[in-house]
């Protein structure tokens, strides 16, 4: 099922995300849903508090923009936590799901280590860098009540302003379904 988009502006966004036990309720289905609902609206991530559950949960999946068939990371991560972030700061221009519309250049470390759980609540440890290193710590802000608009240079942030604050007043348009409350 395709779930709505929670819009900046609203208050599961900002809020730090908690951590889920392995017989949370329906973690299969909500899984599903997302994945739906993220290709629905050609994401290459989406966290939980983007479909209004602030739980520490994401998914992404890089394989859509990498060439070559059999690059990139397809996976949920439930109750990441970021062990390491390396290397010198890279701009990248990023946009989120719940910003429609909106794009940014963000800096961000181009190497990050992170331990996590799986569907099946098996505990790993990954390294990941580049695009993939990108989009998860993207996603982990997301738990963290962090969006990319918060990371962009002061004159950037400026001019997307009033946009943003017309989103919070309801004024969005994405092709995928919204929610503003």
């Amino acid at each position: 099922m395709i779930l709505p988009i929670y819009v900046y502006g609203t208050k599961v966004l900002k809020k730090k995300a908690e951590e889920i036990q392995e017989d949370y309720p329906n973690l299969e289905q909500l899984l599903e849903n997302m994945w739906e609902t993220m290709y629905n609206a050609n994401g290459v991530g989406l966290a939980a508090p983007q479909v209004g559950k602030s739980i520490r949960i994401f998914i992404i999946d890089t394989t859509q923009v990498h060439d070559e068939e059999g690059q990139g990371v397809k996976k949920a991560f439930i109750n990441p936590v970021i062990l390491e972030r390396e290397g010198e700061e890279w701009t990248y221009e990023e946009g989120c799901l719940s910003i429609p519309e909106i794009r940014g250049d963000v800096d961000r470390p181009p190497k990050v280590t992170i331990s996590y759980f799986d569907e099946t609540f098996s505990k790993h440890i990954e390294t990941y860098d580049d695009i993939e290193a990108r989009v998860i710590q993207h996603e982990f802000d997301h738990l963290e009540g962090i969006l990319f608009t918060e990371l962009l240079k002061p004159v950037k942030k400026r001019r997307v302003r009033r946009r943003l604050e017309n989103m919070r007043k309801g004024e969005a348009k994405a092709d995928y379904p919204l929610r503003f409350s």
